[in-house]
């Protein structure tokens, strides 16, 4: 049965809605949480910030891809639990229903790895599972009353295992030389053992959590084809552009988590969760919109010049965020440059909508 009439657009839709009223619920938390002057909401939607976006946002996108991918339509429900999760948080706030349903949106996807594994097994999709089961671990260690800031070891390796896999999957990471394909594997498992290590060792695993990164980075930016397709122009040039910005961000959190340990508030918390969620996260997520999100929504989003301008924006404020805000410690600045980064998010879908409304329907075959 061809994938579109598996899972026709029609039951996609209701999940991505869901999914991007979690991202605009998780940017208002944001601002919350940045002091800006707007009006509070009933629940402690500020508590929930990282989980929403992360799991009840990233996560559906993710879980969405793949069960399109698989073509069946049990496999909706994965992203349709992670988004419901993220709602119901944004509701009562951090209750046992939304981590439920949040834990329940991890199981789901692992269950559509396993269905794709007997399809084809690969390390590509092995990373994803990789990540899947870390969005479980961060879950479980929630559920289990542990602060999120404790999680936030298995929430990095969620992203970086799935963006990592999906760059060896879809998005051409070369693999000429004969040992990439098991330094991957190398590094992957030492950031699973680190995450782990983090968990039961705060300062000294976040510490290897910190140098176990770095060697993914390394990975990414040694591997990626984004070394080249980055002095070409167009599409290819847009894409590297956001990956090779995203790898330096990855960088940095890895250098200071490696540095200087766990750390659970304060500035230093701020720069290198935003780091890896904003510059890294954000970052993949702009610059493969083009290519993912046809296949979803049978839209075509084809590239234009303007999808720099939430790109740079993005990255812009959050080194101003990171530099003057979080490093100087200038308050204000840093309140404004926080407000940016929500901004270009905004901008971004907005773009994202006037690029895809004019293109022509045909489009999204190509």
């Amino acid at each position: 049965m061809p994938i579109a009439a598996a899972l026709p657009v029609r039951l996609r839709v209701p999940v991505l809605a869901a999914a991007g009223l979690a991202l605009l619920g998780g940017l208002y938390a944001a601002l919350l949480l940045l002091g800006t002057a707007v009006p509070t909401p009933p629940s402690s939607i500020e508590d929930v910030h990282g989980p929403v976006m992360v799991f009840g946002f990233v996560g559906t996108l993710i879980a969405l891809e793949r069960a399109v991918a698989l073509g069946r339509r049990t496999a909706l429900l994965a992203p349709a639990c992670s988004a419901a999760g993220g709602l119901t948080l944004l509701a009562t706030g951090p209750t046992l229903p939304g981590k439920l349903l949040l834990m329940g949106g991890a199981v789901g996807l692992l269950g559509i790895y396993r269905m794709l594994w007997t399809r084809q097994e690969s390390a590509a999709l092995l990373a994803q599972a990789a990540g899947a089961l870390a969005w479980y671990a961060a879950t479980l260690l929630w559920l289990a009353g542990f602060a999120v800031a404790d999680a936030v070891p298995w929430m990095v390796v969620f992203v970086v295992a799935t963006i990592a896999g999906e760059r060896l999957e879809l998005a051409h990471v070369a693999l000429t030389a004969p040992a990439a394909q098991r330094w991957f594997l190398t590094a992957l498992a030492a950031l699973v053992t680190a995450a782990t290590a983090a968990s039961l060792w705060p300062q000294t695993g976040t510490q290897l959590f910190g140098l176990a990164l770095l060697g993914v980075t390394a990975w990414l930016a040694v591997f990626d084809v984004a070394r080249r397709t980055v002095r070409g122009t167009g599409l290819p040039r847009y894409v590297a552009a956001g990956l090779l910005a995203g790898y330096a961000w990855l960088a940095l959190a890895g250098l200071l988590w490696a540095g200087a340990g766990r750390t659970g508030a304060g500035a230093r918390y701020d720069a290198t969760l935003h780091a890896v969620f904003l510059g890294f996260t954000l970052s993949m997520i702009f610059v493969h919109a083009p290519v993912i999100l046809p296949a979803v929504l049978r839209r075509p989003l084809p590239y234009r010049p303007v999808l720099y301008l939430p790109l740079a924006l993005l990255h812009g404020s959050l080194l101003v965020r990171v530099a003057a805000g979080d490093a100087a410690g200038l308050q204000p600045v840093w309140r404004w440059s926080g407000v940016a980064n929500v901004a270009s998010v905004l901008l971004f879908i907005g773009c994202a909508v006037a690029v895809s409304v004019s293109a022509p329907r045909s489009r999204v075959l190509a």
